[in-house]
């Protein structure tokens, strides 16, 4: 049974079927024949309303609204001014700057592929001119725009938690940790890697900002960002308010945010509301896809019998679940970290709650692999993403060589998090 499903989820992604289809095409053909024909597609029309027609599922379009109004309104790019005044002349200050500002602007935004786009756009041209080198200079874009995985808000991680049926409020609590550890090897390398090789990010002369106005730049365009991620963050953290009503929050914090920086207008709304409702209407129907798939796994038995025959084999529980993170990081050599999500969640949650681990613990573990995923070749799409905005002589295979560093470091994060899970629940108890 497992195999004639997944054969034929391959089989319609490899015509071209988008996959949120493909997993509802699927669904449908499976529910006709397991539960019944017509009544059984009835009962599935209902299952599908219920899986979308939850409150927990509010935070997803709210914080892709977050992002959006970031973006479209320019605050990205008045933070980066200001990082660039504080850094002065440490080595591979430009790629320093690009993991500052992704790890800033994640904070805003649940999109890890607008951050790329955004830093791409704006610090590859000027590294370029710098004569910084492509390992230099798109690894760290490409890195640190992943970082809006792994911090607060993360869309990402608030669709695992949906999917997964996990705490969306302790997930988002828990990859802060992780996430600022992943930062923080990134910030170390290239520190390490320009002082043993300087000419991968060869020095040039930055006039001096005077304090004042560095001072006076931060609280500006800095220090209002820490009110933001307080209205997501330290609200669900004091137990003022759900995710959900952290979310709306937040969203109202970034208008008024983008308002007070004089950046709100008719078109910056328009666009952020338009780009929304397309992102938002595809997450919604790939958790449809997703949640209905799990629902024909377990009534066909595949769930059962995949946890009996893990049960059987003779292996250490923490061997299984290194197991899991193989597959997933084979998978993100060839999917999109959403498809990802819809075929292995449904199939690893139960037996990850068999075998007695946190799940909150695993969604950690398993986002960290997602970094890691949108940023290996063949088919990541940060490397789609990077080859649209870098120069015209750039290279895949250029690209392809920057990232192998980057996604070393976070599989190293990876196995910290695993090896000491008090990283990641730490901040949830």
């Amino acid at each position: 049974m497992l195999l004639l499903i997944f054969s034929s989820l391959f089989g319609l992604m490899l015509i071209g079927l988008p996959v949120a289809f493909c997993f509802l095409l699927i669904n449908i053909v499976g529910v006709y024949f397991l539960w019944g024909g017509i009544p059984g597609l009835v009962q599935f029309t209902y299952s599908l309303f219920g899986s979308v027609a939850t409150f927990s599922l509010l935070p997803v379009p709210l914080f892709i609204l977050m992002g959006e109004v970031a973006f479209h309104s320019g605050i990205a790019t008045l933070v980066i001014d200001t990082l660039d005044k504080w850094l002065g002349r440490l080595p591979g200050r430009l790629s320093l700057l690009a993991v500052g500002s992704g790890t800033l602007f994640a904070t805003l935004t649940g999109s890890s592929l607008a951050s790329v786009a955004l830093l791409g756009s704006v610090l590859a041209p000027e590294m370029e001119k710098r004569e910084y080198k492509k390992t230099m200079s798109l690894g760290p874009i490409m890195g640190s725009g992943g970082l809006a995985i792994m911090v607060p808000p993360s869309s990402l991680a608030v669709l695992l938690s949906v999917i997964g049926e996990i705490s969306v409020a302790k997930v988002l609590m828990a990859i802060i940790i992780p996430g600022l550890l992943m930062a923080f090897f990134y910030v170390l390398y290239i520190i390490m890697r320009c002082k043993l090789q300087p000419f991968l990010a060869p020095a040039y002369h930055v006039s001096p900002t005077p304090l004042p106005e560095r001072i006076q730049s931060t609280v500006r365009y800095v220090l209002p960002l820490g009110f933001i991620v307080f209205l997501v963050i330290g609200l669900i953290f004091l137990g003022i308010a759900t995710p959900s009503e952290a979310a709306a929050t937040g969203t109202a914090g970034t208008f008024i945010l983008a308002a007070f920086y004089k950046r709100v207008n008719w078109a910056v709304v328009k666009r952020s509301f338009t780009s929304t409702v397309e992102v938002g209407v595809m997450v919604l129907m790939i958790i449809m896809g997703a949640k209905s798939f799990s629902q024909i796994l377990a009534f066909s038995g595949v769930s059962q019998s995949l946890i009996e025959f893990v049960i059987a084999m003779p292996l250490s529980p923490i061997f299984i679940i290194i197991g899991m993170q193989v597959v997933l990081l084979i998978l993100g050599c060839f999917m999109e970290v959403i498809s990802i999500m819809m075929l292995t969640m449904p199939l690893f949650m139960p037996i990850v709650l068999f075998l007695g681990f946190d799940p909150v613990w695993f969604a950690v573990v398993f986002l960290i692999n997602m970094e890691v995923a949108v940023i290996s070749p063949p088919f990541g799409l940060h490397l789609f993403v990077m080859k649209g905005v870098a120069s015209k002589d750039t290279t895949m295979d250029d690209i392809i060589r920057a990232s192998v560093p980057f996604m070393g470091l976070a599989a190293a994060s990876g196995v910290l998090v695993m090896a000491f899970p008090q990283l990641a629940l730490w901040l949830t108890r």
